[in-house]
């Protein structure tokens, strides 16, 4: 089925880079945000003045403050709100849904209530609908001057990767696919932890070594805790993991990577987040999965560290430090069986 009208229900950078390759695409895209000013401003203007203000905006993309009007008649519904929200807005239009209608999240975060992706979030609210997740390395502000990047769609629904694929692929954005949705939304989720402590690390002039170190040690985190939540570590070799770590561990265009920057610059949590202006899903993500990681004894010592950085004005190089002494003496836990010729 190819898709003649798309629904972007969010306001943000990402939302509205996603928006903006819909109607470049040719098809009739909504945006929904709750701001009047900022959806007047893309419809006569063809900017997002709060987010991407020096990007001009596909003319025929149009937004708006109803949300019922946005969704529908919509193929396609892009949930890019921050993940605090999704309950609440999916919740406020889901009784207007029908079931070919499919829901596809690019919310990078944890529900602590039960440790929901937001993936899951949306099959609970909406049992009859497709539901898939966009994740990879996909820094808005460079998308949105058109350079070359790819992304994840995943999904066990085989249609939906397939319509998605074709509704966003373009030039300079490849869409790849996979059937593996909880990897990939956890990767997504997780990596936002990492570059917060890459950030501090940044700030504080460690090393390029330093960074690599920590770079690689996050991976090999994050499939382990994978892994013990049932999800396949392999999934996190491919864009939506180490991808989208390594982008999001260097680039200070990454929110995460400067909040991260600003605490090691000797800021409090609560400047860093106010100097940010935007939301960090990391900060919120770091206490959640803590407090898993301690429920079921996974060994995360950056993730511990990092909350006693982020919350208990521990100094960040003590994190650093403590990978020199831990107790995991292995390089990669998980690999594939060796051949035998």
């Amino acid at each position: 089925m190819v898709i003649q009208k798309a629904a972007v229900i969010g306001g943000g950078s990402f939302g509205t880079v996603v928006a903006n390759i819909l109607a470049d695409n040719q098809i009739h895209t909504v945006q929904w945000m709750r701001n009047d000013d900022v959806a007047r401003s893309i419809n006569e203007q063809h900017t997002n003045p709060q987010y991407l203000p020096d990007v001009s905006l596909n003319p025929s993309l149009t937004a708006t403050t109803d949300l019922l009007e946005a969704i529908r008649g919509a193929g396609v519904i892009f949930v890019s709100v921050p993940s605090k929200s999704v309950r609440e807005v999916v919740s406020s239009f889901a009784a207007e849904l029908t079931p070919d209608q499919a829901l596809v999240s690019t919310t990078k975060g944890i529900e602590p209530d039960g440790f929901l992706l937001m993936s899951q979030v949306l099959a609970e609210i909406c049992p009859d609908n497709p539901v898939g997740v966009l994740s990879g390395p996909n820094l808005a502000k460079e998308i949105a001057k058109r350079e070359l990047a790819a992304t994840v769609i995943a999904s066990e629904n085989s249609d939906l990767r397939r319509n998605i694929q074709e509704a966003l692929s373009c030039p300079y954005f490849r869409v790849y696919a996979s059937n593996d949705l909880y990897g990939v939304e956890l990767s997504g989720a997780l990596k936002n932890i990492y570059a917060i402590v890459s950030g501090f690390v940044a700030a504080l002039g460690m090393g390029e070594n330093t960074r690599s170190m920590i770079i690689t040690r996050s991976l090999a985190e994050m499939s382990r805790f994978a892994v013990a939540l049932g999800a396949n570590p392999l999934t996190f070799l491919g864009l939506a993991g180490v991808g989208d770590l390594v982008v999001t561990c260097t680039s200070p265009l990454s929110r995460n990577y400067r909040v991260g920057y600003a605490i090691g610059q000797g800021k409090s949590l609560a400047e860093a987040v106010d100097e940010l202006g935007e939301v960090a899903e990391g900060v919120n993500t770091l206490r959640y999965v803590r407090a898993k990681a301690q429920e079921l004894s996974i060994y995360m010592p950056l993730v511990m560290g990092a909350y006693e950085v982020l919350f208990n004005a521990a100094d960040p190089r003590v994190v650093a430090q403590g990978l020199m002494t831990g107790e995991h003496a292995s390089d990669v836990e998980f690999a594939l069986p060796r051949c035998e010729i």
